[in-house]
């Protein structure tokens, strides 16, 4: 597995880059035969650490936990233990509801825009109604099943994923509600 473990304004010694990789490499093997590779970044706020690791998974899921403390080596800690709970019910849930993925997850390119927030003030000067685009970029649409979706989105720790529906390759989101729930959005199936 490949490792990429940095620090913003902060030094990452090599005891804690070895100690990252130990641990972090026995808690993926764990539940993860083919882990890919993983990025960790470890950053300050005011009296507390925190730190962010991200793995890839030879199966195209993508697993991200958050950890912070007043010691780097415990917001690793707390980090590496939200990781090994994720994982854990990732494998649980392949188990039990999902057919083994005998390839990986298949990707389309699609164009990504951020847009400029509303301004009051072009609004009231006769602007146009047309949002100005700020940034233009390429992004990663999966091609999964949606309960691969929701398994990704809740992995990822995200409140909404886009992807390609696998059974008729239509586009889909799924979504964290605000009541807790997980919407699903198919166009295909609005009459």
């Amino acid at each position: 597995m490949r490792y990429q473990i940095s620090g913003k304004q902060l030094d990452v010694g090599e005891a804690l880059q070895t100690h990252v990789k130990a641990e972090l490499g026995e808690t993926v093997e764990k539940y993860s035969q083919r882990p890919t590779d993983a990025t960790v970044v470890f950053s300050r706020n005011a009296h507390e650490f925190i730190c962010e690791a991200t793995v890839h998974l030879s199966t195209g899921l993508t697993a991200s936990a958050k950890g912070h403390a007043t010691e780097v080596y415990a917001a690793f800690e707390s980090c590496r233990e939200k990781m090994d709970k994720q994982l854990r019910r990732h494998k649980r849930r392949l188990k039990d509801h999902h057919k083994e993925r005998a390839e990986p997850v298949e990707f389309a390119q699609a164009g990504m825009y951020v847009l400029a927030a509303e301004d009051d003030e072009t609004e009231s000067d006769g602007g146009s109604l047309a949002p100005m685009i700020v940034a233009e970029m390429e992004t990663k649409v999966p091609t999964l099943s949606v309960g691969e979706a929701v398994m990704q989105m809740e992995l990822a720790g995200q409140d909404l994923l886009v992807f390609r529906n696998e059974k008729h390759g239509g586009v889909n989101v799924v979504h964290r509600r605000e009541d807790g729930n997980v919407g699903w959005i198919d166009p295909r199936n609005s009459n």
